[in-house]
């Protein structure tokens, strides 16, 4: 028998004998293996592996059925090693982090699970040689660079080989380029100032690792290049109600391969599941919402009947359920609030859910979203593939060319750069820039720590929660965004627009948004005044029952915190309004967007791009 690597692939036509296909895939499985027709046999383990996937998530993704999916792949990696050179992309998993040690560890964990679960590209003395990683290092704290730096070395020696690009090795990057091509993409790359080159911001962390991908994409023009963020995992959440779950069951690099291999794409972005991709700045409206309906919901039983808070999966529901003004984006808004799933096991009461859930209210400001998380849905990866607008800058994925779409205004240090980026290469690629079925899971905070490691824009400081930073981030961010989705409409980047059109724009734009926040802020004020209410009510269980204090306090101080970030003396909204700020901010928003065209000439003269 010329290809012994059959035994999984029979044991999947034995566990589903009623399938239509199986008897045409035993028949053509046993012709081609006769006729040791290797290419032929590859076609149809591909068959196969698709229709498995299906299967898979129809039959709920089961535990056995998951192990037998992997164990397919893996079986069909060694039937193409018997075809000796392997044509598919290799990948270069680029993950910005900042003093970060423990979510990188998950992180890399999770790749490394992901290579060990389906083998992607095999290996080569015991590394995978069609994977690698690169950690981009844009820590403060000395003791979190040299955890970086221990990871990338330990990663190696367990089968993953790993590059720590540092900081001195990124001053080198940028020293390879010429001093006047340096100071010409400073609004790309920042500027070199001794002692203050961390937390330099992950849009600049992205662009510099761009020196170090071109010269790698120059020695191999089959390489990927996917970037993902270092709160994130390769692997997916199933909601259900029985629990949610997470799951190792996509093939991320097999899917991407393949779409890749099709011919015309540049640039792919996928999207993230569990915690929401946004700001807690523009979450507040939707979740004090449903913190209210669950309280008016447990208001109606008793401290010590049975949690009534199951049966019901904890997910979004719909795309940008999550934000508060999800209609900016052409999405309608959600239109009840959404019930919490009590995560809590065993026999408990209303009295446990209720602790349960005043111990996850703080983690909202770093990012976590208890009601909304959002959960995979299954779509083939290949059937999903679609013109895309956004690009989520946690996940995405671009070739050797696609480098030349660094991400755009990285000195302004705004959200939404990849949003921004979107409507950019919408307007230059076409179908060039695709979205795909292909999410990762994103988890904002550290079980143990109950919040990230570290977080920018977030301030705390004995229990207080400043959030002015990130909201003023987010504004200016948001108008940037819709600024630039105007402006592409006219032609832009490629057609040249005069500064005054530019300028008026992003003011109108701004007084718009502003108007569209205020009344936000009017909402969420009222929703704060009923929450006080619900928390003040003498009737209510937890006003009559002494053990249900420490909960109280906790919604105490996480409204407390609400009060200072979007109340009527809000910093936040103060930050925004202050005149001279407004001014600079939008000033240098329309120079940013004015000079991009002549930025991104340099940067591609710069990578020899052009």
């Amino acid at each position: 028998m010329c290809f012994p690597f059959f035994g999984e692939l029979k044991r999947f036509l034995d566990r589903h004998p009623r399938l239509p296909q199986a008897a045409a895939l035993r028949k053509g499985f046993a012709a081609t293996l006769a006729a040791c027709d290797l290419q032929k046999t590859l076609q149809l383990y591909g068959e196969v592996l698709d229709l498995a996937e299906r299967l898979l998530w129809q039959e709920g993704a089961g535990e056995e059925a998951l192990e037998a999916s992997q164990a397919l792949f893996r079986e069909y990696e060694q039937l193409l090693a018997q075809r000796g050179e392997d044509e598919r992309h290799r990948f270069v998993v680029v993950i910005p982090v900042a003093d970060r040690p423990r979510q990188l560890r998950n992180c890399l964990e999770s790749l490394l699970a992901l290579c060990e679960a389906y083998g992607y590209g095999g290996t080569v003395t015991g590394r995978y040689r069609a994977v690698k990683v690169v950690i981009a290092d844009d820590s403060a704290d000395s003791t979190a660079i040299e955890a970086h730096g221990g990871l990338a070395r330990e990663f190696t020696e367990r089968g993953l080989e790993t590059l720590h690009f540092h900081q001195q090795a990124q001053l080198e990057a940028l020293e390879g380029l010429p001093a006047r091509e340096r100071e010409a993409l400073e609004p790309v790359l920042g500027l070199v100032q001794p002692g203050q080159f961390a937390h330099k911001g992950p849009s600049r962390m992205r662009n510099i690792t761009y020196l170090l991908l071109r010269r790698m994409a120059e020695e191999d023009d089959r390489l990927l290049f996917l970037f993902l963020d270092s709160d994130q995992e390769f692997r997916v959440l199933q909601c259900a109600g029985q629990g949610n779950r997470e799951l190792l069951a996509v093939n991320y690099f097999h899917h991407l391969d393949r779409i890749f291999s099709s011919g015309g794409i540049t640039l792919l972005t996928g999207k993230v599941v569990g915690d929401p991709p946004v700001a807690p700045a523009v979450m507040a409206g939707n979740f004090l919402e449903d913190v209210i309906a669950f309280l008016h919901e447990l208001r109606g039983g008793q401290a010590h009947a049975a949690c009534r808070f199951h049966g019901e999966a904890a997910g979004a529901g719909q795309d940008a359920a999550y934000h508060d003004m999800a209609d900016l984006f052409g999405f309608a808004p959600a239109a009840q609030p959404h019930r919490y799933h009590c995560r809590l096991r065993g026999s408990h009461d209303q009295l446990g859910v209720l602790d349960d859930f005043a111990r996850r209210l703080d983690r909202f400001f770093d990012g976590e979203h208890p009601t909304r998380v959002t959960c995979h849905e299954f779509t083939p990866a290949g059937e999903s593939v679609a013109p895309a607008r956004t690009v989520y800058t946690g996940n995405y994925v671009l070739n050797g060319q696609g480098l030349c779409y660094f991400i755009p205004f990285a000195h302004l240090r705004l959200r939404m750069a990849g949003p921004v980026l979107g409507r950019i290469a919408r307007a230059e690629l076409g179908d060039g820039f695709v979205s795909a079925n292909l999410p990762l899971l994103h988890k904002r905070t550290l079980e143990e720590l109950g919040e990230s490691e570290f977080r920018p824009g977030v301030e705390r400081q004995e229990g207080r929660v400043d959030l002015s930073r990130e909201f003023e981030r987010q504004f200016f961010g948001d108008v940037m965004l819709f600024s630039v989705e105007q402006l592409t409409a006219q032609g832009y980047p490629r057609q040249f627009l005069p500064e005054e059109a530019i300028h008026s724009t992003v003011q109108a734009t701004a007084e718009r948004l502003r108007r569209q926040y205020e009344e936000k802020q009017q909402q969420i004020r009222k929703r704060m005044e009923i929450l006080d209410g619900l928390l003040g009510d003498r009737r209510a269980w937890w006003n009559l029952e002494p053990a249900a204090a420490a909960s109280l306090e906790a919604f105490r101080r996480f409204l407390d915190n609400m009060q200072r970030n979007f109340g009527a003396s809000s910093r936040c909204y103060a930050l925004v309004d202050d005149g001279r700020h407004w001014n600079a901010r939008l000033e240098s928003i329309v120079n940013a967007i004015g000079d991009y065209s002549e930025v991104r000439q340099q940067w591609e003269r710069a990578l020899h791009l052009e």
